[in-house]
Protein backbone atom coordinates (compact mmCIF):
# COMPACT_ATOMS: atom_id res chain seq x y z
CA UNK A 1 0.00 0.00 0.00
CA UNK A 2 1.95 3.59 -1.26
CA UNK A 3 1.17 6.32 1.54
CA UNK A 4 0.60 8.52 -1.17
CA UNK A 5 -2.50 6.97 -2.29
CA UNK A 6 -6.00 7.69 -2.37
CA UNK A 7 -8.24 4.78 -0.06
CA UNK A 8 -11.31 3.42 -1.53
CA UNK A 9 -13.25 1.66 1.38
CA UNK A 10 -14.65 -1.35 0.48
CA UNK A 11 -17.01 -2.00 3.47
CA UNK A 12 -18.81 -5.59 3.34
CA UNK A 13 -20.66 -8.08 5.95
CA UNK A 14 -20.23 -11.84 4.68
CA UNK A 15 -21.37 -14.53 6.60
CA UNK A 16 -20.04 -18.00 4.36
CA UNK A 17 -17.57 -16.02 2.33
CA UNK A 18 -19.64 -15.01 -0.96
CA UNK A 19 -20.15 -11.38 -0.55
CA UNK A 20 -16.63 -11.30 0.92
CA UNK A 21 -15.17 -12.66 -2.48
CA UNK A 22 -16.90 -10.13 -4.53
CA UNK A 23 -15.16 -7.75 -2.32
CA UNK A 24 -11.77 -8.71 -3.25
CA UNK A 25 -12.83 -8.74 -6.54
CA UNK A 26 -13.93 -4.74 -6.46
CA UNK A 27 -11.04 -4.25 -4.93
CA UNK A 28 -9.09 -5.84 -7.53
CA UNK A 29 -10.48 -2.94 -9.94
CA UNK A 30 -9.67 -0.28 -7.49
CA UNK A 31 -6.30 -1.34 -7.30
CA UNK A 32 -5.97 -1.42 -11.31
CA UNK A 33 -6.21 2.31 -11.29
CA UNK A 34 -2.96 4.34 -10.31
CA UNK A 35 -2.92 6.12 -7.30
CA UNK A 36 -5.70 4.46 -5.42
CA UNK A 37 -5.94 1.32 -2.98
CA UNK A 38 -8.68 -0.75 -1.30
CA UNK A 39 -9.20 -0.84 2.91
CA UNK A 40 -11.15 -4.26 2.93
CA UNK A 41 -13.02 -3.48 6.16
CA UNK A 42 -16.22 -5.37 7.30
CA UNK A 43 -18.67 -5.36 10.48
CA UNK A 44 -18.90 -7.63 13.56
CA UNK A 45 -22.50 -9.97 13.69
CA UNK A 46 -25.62 -8.75 15.82
CA UNK A 47 -26.44 -11.27 18.35
CA UNK A 48 -29.83 -11.88 19.77
CA UNK A 49 -28.44 -11.78 22.95
CA UNK A 50 -27.53 -8.64 24.58
CA UNK A 51 -24.65 -10.31 26.65
CA UNK A 52 -23.11 -11.64 24.08
CA UNK A 53 -19.71 -9.23 22.24
CA UNK A 54 -17.41 -10.37 19.31
CA UNK A 55 -13.92 -10.04 19.30
CA UNK A 56 -12.21 -6.71 18.65
CA UNK A 57 -10.07 -8.50 16.00
CA UNK A 58 -12.08 -10.64 13.48
CA UNK A 59 -10.52 -14.46 14.05
CA UNK A 60 -10.20 -14.34 10.30
CA UNK A 61 -10.72 -11.63 6.95
CA UNK A 62 -10.48 -8.05 7.03
CA UNK A 63 -10.41 -6.25 10.24
CA UNK A 64 -13.55 -3.95 11.44
CA UNK A 65 -14.38 -0.70 10.13
CA UNK A 66 -13.63 2.16 12.32
CA UNK A 67 -15.62 5.78 11.92
CA UNK A 68 -12.80 6.82 11.05
CA UNK A 69 -12.35 4.79 7.88
CA UNK A 70 -15.30 6.68 6.67
CA UNK A 71 -13.35 9.98 6.68
CA UNK A 72 -10.79 8.57 4.97
CA UNK A 73 -11.56 7.28 2.24
CA UNK A 74 -12.33 9.01 -1.28
CA UNK A 75 -14.88 6.35 -2.24
CA UNK A 76 -17.01 3.78 -0.67
CA UNK A 77 -17.77 0.15 -1.90
CA UNK A 78 -20.79 -0.94 -0.22
CA UNK A 79 -21.66 -4.90 0.45
CA UNK A 80 -24.12 -7.31 1.89
CA UNK A 81 -25.68 -10.47 1.58
CA UNK A 82 -29.83 -10.60 1.07
CA UNK A 83 -31.81 -10.80 3.96
CA UNK A 84 -35.47 -10.85 2.87
CA UNK A 85 -34.55 -8.60 -0.28
CA UNK A 86 -32.77 -6.13 2.43
CA UNK A 87 -29.18 -5.67 3.86
CA UNK A 88 -28.26 -7.71 6.82
CA UNK A 89 -29.20 -6.21 9.70
CA UNK A 90 -24.98 -6.60 11.12
CA UNK A 91 -24.30 -4.26 8.40
CA UNK A 92 -27.18 -1.82 9.01
CA UNK A 93 -26.31 -1.69 12.85
CA UNK A 94 -23.24 -0.03 11.80
CA UNK A 95 -24.84 2.48 9.28
CA UNK A 96 -27.49 3.12 11.70
CA UNK A 97 -24.40 4.85 14.06
CA UNK A 98 -22.94 7.05 11.43
CA UNK A 99 -25.33 9.85 12.45
CA UNK A 100 -22.44 12.19 13.40
CA UNK A 101 -20.88 11.58 9.80
CA UNK A 102 -24.08 12.00 8.26
CA UNK A 103 -24.61 15.95 10.49
CA UNK A 104 -20.70 16.33 9.60
CA UNK A 105 -21.07 15.60 5.72
CA UNK A 106 -18.15 13.44 5.94
CA UNK A 107 -18.84 11.08 3.26
CA UNK A 108 -21.15 14.28 1.00
CA UNK A 109 -19.82 14.33 -2.38
CA UNK A 110 -17.93 11.04 -2.71
CA UNK A 111 -18.63 7.94 -4.95
CA UNK A 112 -20.05 5.13 -3.70
CA UNK A 113 -21.49 1.44 -5.31
CA UNK A 114 -23.15 -1.45 -3.69
CA UNK A 115 -23.08 -5.20 -4.21
CA UNK A 116 -24.42 -8.27 -2.66
CA UNK A 117 -24.66 -12.39 -3.25
CA UNK A 118 -28.13 -14.17 -2.99
CA UNK A 119 -28.80 -17.69 -1.80
CA UNK A 120 -31.32 -18.36 -4.54
CA UNK A 121 -31.27 -16.46 -8.34
CA UNK A 122 -34.44 -14.54 -7.93
CA UNK A 123 -33.39 -13.57 -4.10
CA UNK A 124 -33.98 -9.90 -4.03
CA UNK A 125 -30.52 -8.60 -5.60
CA UNK A 126 -31.81 -5.69 -7.13
CA UNK A 127 -33.91 -4.36 -4.08
CA UNK A 128 -30.85 -5.57 -1.76
CA UNK A 129 -28.67 -3.31 -4.06
CA UNK A 130 -31.73 -0.73 -4.14
CA UNK A 131 -32.06 -0.70 -0.20
CA UNK A 132 -28.39 -0.10 0.06
CA UNK A 133 -28.18 3.42 -1.85
CA UNK A 134 -31.12 4.93 0.56
CA UNK A 135 -28.65 5.13 3.58
CA UNK A 136 -25.69 6.41 1.21
CA UNK A 137 -28.30 8.92 -0.69
CA UNK A 138 -28.81 10.35 2.77
CA UNK A 139 -24.84 11.01 3.81
CA UNK A 140 -25.06 12.93 0.22
CA UNK A 141 -22.52 10.56 -1.75
CA UNK A 142 -23.19 10.03 -5.34
CA UNK A 143 -24.33 6.61 -6.22
CA UNK A 144 -22.99 4.63 -9.28
CA UNK A 145 -24.37 1.05 -10.72
CA UNK A 146 -22.58 -0.48 -13.72
CA UNK A 147 -23.77 0.92 -17.50
CA UNK A 148 -24.43 -1.09 -20.31
CA UNK A 149 -21.03 -0.68 -21.84
CA UNK A 150 -20.20 -3.75 -19.98
CA UNK A 151 -21.25 -6.61 -21.78
CA UNK A 152 -21.29 -8.93 -19.54
CA UNK A 153 -24.62 -7.42 -18.01
CA UNK A 154 -26.43 -8.88 -21.29
CA UNK A 155 -24.85 -12.30 -21.16
CA UNK A 156 -25.07 -13.27 -17.12
CA UNK A 157 -26.97 -16.11 -16.32
CA UNK A 158 -26.33 -15.70 -12.23
CA UNK A 159 -25.43 -12.59 -10.89
CA UNK A 160 -24.66 -8.81 -11.86
CA UNK A 161 -27.19 -5.52 -12.66
CA UNK A 162 -27.12 -2.29 -13.59
CA UNK A 163 -27.58 -1.19 -10.23
CA UNK A 164 -24.58 -3.14 -8.87
CA UNK A 165 -22.03 -6.30 -8.70
CA UNK A 166 -23.77 -9.56 -7.19
CA UNK A 167 -23.32 -13.04 -7.07
CA UNK A 168 -25.54 -16.34 -6.76
CA UNK A 169 -24.01 -18.43 -4.40
CA UNK A 170 -26.51 -21.24 -4.24
CA UNK A 171 -28.56 -22.45 -1.17
CA UNK A 172 -25.36 -24.16 0.06
CA UNK A 173 -22.67 -21.20 -1.32
CA UNK A 174 -21.38 -23.96 -3.22
CA UNK A 175 -21.54 -21.87 -6.50
CA UNK A 176 -18.40 -20.49 -7.57
CA UNK A 177 -18.34 -16.70 -8.58
CA UNK A 178 -18.91 -16.81 -12.78
CA UNK A 179 -16.51 -15.09 -14.81
CA UNK A 180 -19.25 -13.08 -15.73
CA UNK A 181 -19.81 -11.74 -12.40
CA UNK A 182 -16.26 -11.55 -11.92
CA UNK A 183 -15.99 -9.23 -14.97
CA UNK A 184 -18.87 -6.90 -13.66
CA UNK A 185 -17.21 -6.55 -10.09
CA UNK A 186 -13.69 -5.68 -11.07
CA UNK A 187 -15.07 -3.37 -13.32
CA UNK A 188 -17.78 -2.03 -10.66
CA UNK A 189 -14.25 -0.99 -8.68
CA UNK A 190 -12.23 0.55 -11.75
CA UNK A 191 -15.44 2.73 -12.09
CA UNK A 192 -15.58 3.71 -8.23
CA UNK A 193 -11.97 4.76 -8.42
CA UNK A 194 -12.05 6.33 -11.95
CA UNK A 195 -14.66 8.65 -10.77
CA UNK A 196 -12.80 9.41 -7.34
CA UNK A 197 -9.95 10.21 -9.27
CA UNK A 198 -12.15 12.59 -11.73
CA UNK A 199 -13.86 14.11 -8.54
CA UNK A 200 -10.04 14.61 -7.20
CA UNK A 201 -9.25 16.61 -9.99
CA UNK A 202 -12.60 18.77 -9.85
CA UNK A 203 -11.51 19.96 -6.07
Amino acid sequence: MNPTNSIILVLYYSRHGATRKLAELIAQGIESVPGFDARLRTVPAVSSVAEATAPAIPPAGAPYVELADLADCAGLALGSPTRFGNMAASLKYFIDGTATDWLAGTLAGKPACVFTSTGSLHGGQESTLLSMMLPLLHHGMLVMGLPYTNPELMTTSSGGSPYGASHWSGLDGDKAVTEDEKRLAIALGKRLARTAAALQGER
